[in-house]
């Protein structure tokens, strides 16, 4: 861990990301990736330094409350988390200035926060997007090896759907070969519709591979699967996108199931929803003590 000084902690469309880097250690993280510039060992996380205070300062420069977007590159509840507390910090400050979060996560650690989290969404508006990848309990200890299983994640989604808190399921990435099946599909969606979930986010059914997340993914496959590398350079080579031959039949699936169950998953839907502010408390001052 080391800690960094940044000019600002919001992009342009009030996103961020707290740390840099992870220590999940899922196989196929994209965040690797050598375009995002992380010159820093991927396991080294990188605190952003008075993160919580710098936030602060630039909620309160906004002319307008709206969402704020947390967690698309590193997860905000990683295991340092644990003990700085950073995201919890931040959830404060969005809750004082009267903002709305919409965070994106792996770990069943969010419930620690589940009182701000309640109070947010009872004041604006809350949407906890967690990733579900794979139904299977012993392959997403191959997969996401140091996060919480996809049963844990289910079971705080169950929990936060009965604190009234509004999900998303982010069914991505889909590892050709490995996770592209229908009973893997299944097996997600029926967590979702259990859970009640809003929306899922999906792409299609494939992944991405960038220089620095292919390597690191390959030495994976090396070790839990061992052929399948070659498999993926002789059908895909270098290309970026790289789409499961059972896209089709899965996609008739999902689009049927969640026709079927009321679930949103039309990416522009689901992004329209998450975005979309919403203030109970329009004009009333907002303050936590």
């Amino acid at each position: 861990m080391h800690y960094k000084k940044y000019k600002s902690i919001l992009s342009p469309k009030n996103n961020m990301n707290l740390y840099r880097g992870c220590t999940h250690g899922c196989i196929y993280c994209d965040s690797r990736s050598v375009c995002y510039g992380i010159d820093h060992a991927f396991e080294d996380i990188e605190v952003k330094e008075d993160a919580d205070k710098q936030l602060d300062a630039e909620l309160r420069r906004r002319k307008k409350r709206c969402m704020v977007g947390m967690g698309s590159m590193c997860d905000p509840y990683m295991h340092i988390e644990e003990e700085l507390q950073l995201t919890r910090r931040s959830l404060e400050v969005i809750l004082r200035n009267g903002f709305g979060v919409a965070f994106i996560t792996k770990s069943a650690r969010v419930l620690r926060d589940l009182d701000l989290i309640r109070e947010i969404n009872k004041r604006t508006k809350c949407v906890v997007q967690m990733t579900l990848t794979t139904y299977d309990e012993d392959l997403v200890k191959i997969l996401e090896p140091n996060v919480s299983t996809t049963r844990e994640r289910f079971e705080a989604l169950c929990t936060l759907r009965d604190n009234g808190i509004p999900t998303v399921v982010w069914m991505d990435p889909v590892l050709p070969f490995i996770t592209d099946t229908e009973e893997n599909l299944r097996g997600i969606l029926g967590y979702c519709v259990d859970a009640k979930v809003r929306g899922i986010v999906q792409f299609g059914f494939g992944m991405s591979l960038r220089e620095g997340d292919r390597e690191y993914y390959y030495a994976a496959l090396d070790k839990h699967f061992p052929g399948l590398k070659q498999k993926y350079i002789s059908k895909y080579g270098n290309a970026y996108s790289v789409m499961s031959d059972n896209n089709g039949g899965l996609m008739k699936i999902l689009r049927a199931e969640c026709k079927r169950h009321g679930i949103l998953y039309r990416p522009a839907e689901v992004f329209g929803y998450i975005h979309e502010f919403e203030d109970s408390y329009e004009g009333e001052q907002i303050t936590m003590f």
